[in-house]
């Protein structure tokens, strides 16, 4: 079989890039079949090349059918940057890495932004960006992996199905850092990552670090109260009460998916996030027309929880449905009533997932309160590169530290969740 060159190549904007070509790296579907390169990857200077014999391998999900990730979608991602959320203006300029065959056959794609300051990542940097420039140093610009405002664990080095897994996978790495140097930047941060891209960064010198969310895991319930069966009684009780008094004042939930989300909803909706959202961030990041961007392309994979009152929509919440996972993104209301939030984010996330028998609901960023609501504690990775050898070294010592934190306080948590004792709590993991 004939020779070919793996080149590595920068895109400033994904719309350069075919949905098609996008997604089969994102989400692979597992029974792909296609030929793609062999195991060996190298990355000279700003481009990946070898020779290595034509061959079909296994998906890079090792076979079993892999997990949709609404996030990581062309959809998602070109939404974010077609409205404007995510772009050079508001310091998000895209610089999404893309490994591609002698054909130009997407085999690898990693979705990365340079980034003029830290806001809407998750993941905390902006004593380390002060620390540095006192000493200084110039922190910005940094070189960003992940999804833009969405704290998430997903796939962020994306493997074509077929590919060799590890081999796109150090490419990648060794691409994000070759990327780093050409464009000036301090450092390289790849967020909520998924255990196989954060073993092959940290291979690649990257620093790990951890942090922690709460998720609700399905054990097969048939239904909420199969769930609340789980929990001690007392839990039980004020759950119940809580989702009673929530719906006092005459207010009605209504699930929103696919055709049934229109313009008139999205309005409503958008109107929550700027009041809400101004409220908590000063600045919200997102602009009315995603929503009716990823309205059009994706609603099958949306779901909006509505409240109403006296005949107009008064709060909601946006969820996003993977293949397994049902993810909570943002809330917002314009009429305040007490746990409303706390029914419309989590127990009607709990209700959904049960019914559509999704094994988990990843409820967002931080939030102890998600505890008492059957969420419990779950560790998130990151991986970043500090160019600066001294600086580098801080840092280092730093996140050895928080490691050690953040699995003490995940442990004490665990333990104070609401399910009753006398469930194995081996089988409260994630599944």
């Amino acid at each position: 079989m004939p020779d070919e060159t793996i080149t590595l190549r920068v895109e400033s904007d994904i719309t350069k890039l075919s949905a098609a070509d996008w997604n089969a790296c994102a989400n692979p579907a597992s029974n792909e079949e296609q030929t793609t390169p062999g195991t060996s990857l190298s990355l000279n200077g700003d481009s990946a090349s070898d020779t290595p014999p034509r061959q079909t391998e296994p998906p890079a999900t090792g076979g079993e059918e892999p997990a949709y990730n609404p996030f990581v979608s062309h959809e998602y991602l070109s939404a974010l940057e077609e409205s404007g959320s995510a772009s050079r203006a508001t310091g998000w300029l895209p610089q999404h890495l893309v490994l591609a065959d002698a054909e130009g056959v997407p085999l690898g794609i990693c979705p990365a932004y340079l980034k003029s300051h830290s806001r809407g990542e998750y993941v905390f940097d902006e004593g380390w960006a002060d620390a540095f420039e006192r000493a200084g140093g110039r922190y910005y610009p940094k070189l960003q992996v992940s999804v833009p405002f969405t704290p998430a664990t997903g796939p962020r080095l994306l493997v074509r199905a077929g590919a060799p897994a590890m081999g796109v996978r150090q490419a990648l790495g060794r691409g994000l850092l070759t990327l780093a140097q050409m464009r000036g930047a301090s450092s390289v941060h790849a967020t909520f990552l998924g255990e196989g891209d954060a073993q092959a960064l940290e291979a690649e010198g990257f620093l790990p670090r951890t942090d922690q969310q709460f998720h609700w895991h399905n054990r097969g319930y048939g239904d909420y109260e199969a769930f609340l069966g789980d929990l001690a009684s007392r839990k039980r009780k004020a759950i119940r009460r809580e989702r009673r008094e929530a719906l006092g004042d005459g207010i009605t939930l209504h699930w929103l998916t696919g055709n049934d989300i229109t313009e008139e909803a999205w309005d409503a909706f958008f109107a929550f996030y700027m009041e809400t959202g101004s409220r908590k961030w000063g600045r919200p990041y997102l602009n009315r027309q995603f929503y009716s961007l990823i309205g059009a392309r994706m609603a099958e994979r949306i779901l909006l929880v509505m409240a109403k009152r006296a005949g107009r929509w008064i709060a909601g919440a946006i969820n996003f449905i993977g293949s397994d996972a049902l993810y909570g993104r943002h809330w917002g209301a314009i009429e305040q009533h007490p746990f409303l939030h706390f029914e419309v984010c989590y127990h009607q996330a709990i209700e959904f997932a049960i019914a559509r028998g999704l094994k988990t609901v990843e409820a967002g960023a931080q939030g102890e309160h998600k505890l008492a609501r059957g969420y419990l504690p779950v560790t998130t990775r990151s991986a970043h590169y500090i160019v600066d050898p001294d600086f580098r070294a801080a840092v280092a010592h730093y996140l050895e530290r928080e490691r050690r934190y953040v699995a003490d306080a995940g442990a004490e948590l665990s333990e104070l969740g609401p399910f009753r004792r006398d469930l194995d709590p081996a089988e409260l993991d994630e599944p």
